[in-house]
């Protein structure tokens, strides 16, 4: 299992600081919130790219279909090539209450799915140097638009880790063309808490469709405290044994960027990930 962090947000410059802090405390990863102002995401990752060798970068998430996704693709794309291929692209349907007042972006759920399921295709379509052609995006020629220069490093592209709601099918079949799971579970009212068993039961249903891989990532998220290594791992192993490899710490309980949300980062990045003995 790898352990990532999401960082609150805050000025670029100290989130940079934290990238660092995150390499030297023993965490594999390091994810940016990609919210529609403020700091911006890729800026901030190319950043962190040049300051640090071994973590995996990212968003948590990119809201793919409030975006051009050949615009994502490069973004992408050049991330990996700063960072020696440690780019990884989360994609997920983005939620509407995060918009600020007087923002247009397309809000039905159904079009906001198909707009992430081809954007998705068209992400992967640069990433190879293929021509996409879709009801949204049209024709596009990715080998004219990229080049050979502007190929990602990772082969045959930047993996792609995506929200799969479960139990329902039409989510989970977005999971088997991606490489990570991010669960989900939607109930009739609702959104609802995830659980192990949830995690066990969305990877026997990939599994049986061939998309539970080698190299295939499954990605789980929480808080767990800095002064108690023992607490804080018995918080990730029930996650470890339902067969997740990642965990990600998460600071979502205040606003992004509010004091409430950045208070005590630095120290638990300093304690270092909860790994289970």
């Amino acid at each position: 299992m790898r352990f990532g962090f999401v960082l609150p947000g805050g000025p670029a410059r100290e989130q940079v600081e934290q990238a660092v802090l995150a390499e030297q405390a023993g965490w594999d990863g390091v994810f940016v919130w990609e919210g529609p102002a403020g700091v911006d995401s890729w800026s901030l990752l190319a950043a962190m790219s040049q300051h640090t060798s071994r973590v995996r970068l990212g968003t948590m998430l990119t809201p793919l279909p409030w975006r051009r996704p050949w615009k994502v693709a490069s973004q992408a794309s050049t991330l990996d090539q700063l960072s020696g291929g440690r780019a990884v692209l989360a994609v997920g349907l983005g939620a509407p209450e995060i918009l600020p007042a007087g923002v247009r972006e397309p809000l039905d759920r159904r079009l906001r799915a198909e707009l992430l399921d081809e954007g998705i295709d068209l992400v992967t379509a640069v990433h190879r140097g293929e021509k996409h052609s879709g009801a949204h995006f049209g024709d596009f020629e990715a080998g004219q638009a990229m080049g050979e220069l502007a190929r990602p490093v990772q082969v045959p592209r930047v993996p792609i880790w995506v929200v799969g709601a479960w139990p329902r099918p039409k989510s989970m079949q977005r999971v088997l063309r991606c490489d990570g799971l991010i669960p989900a579970r939607v109930g009739e009212d609702g959104p609802q808490e995830v659980t192990p068993d949830d995690v066990r039961a969305m990877l026997a249903w990939l599994t049986e469709r061939g998309g539970n891989r080698a190299g295939f990532d499954v990605v789980t998220e929480g808080e767990t405290p800095a002064g108690d290594r023992v607490a804080a791992a018995r918080t990730v192993l029930p996650w470890q044994q339902a067969g997740c490899t990642w965990w990600l710490e998460t600071r979502w309980s205040d606003d992004p960027g509010s004091a409430g949300r950045a208070a005590g980062v630095p120290e638990r990045l300093a304690a270092g990930p909860p790994r289970p003995e």
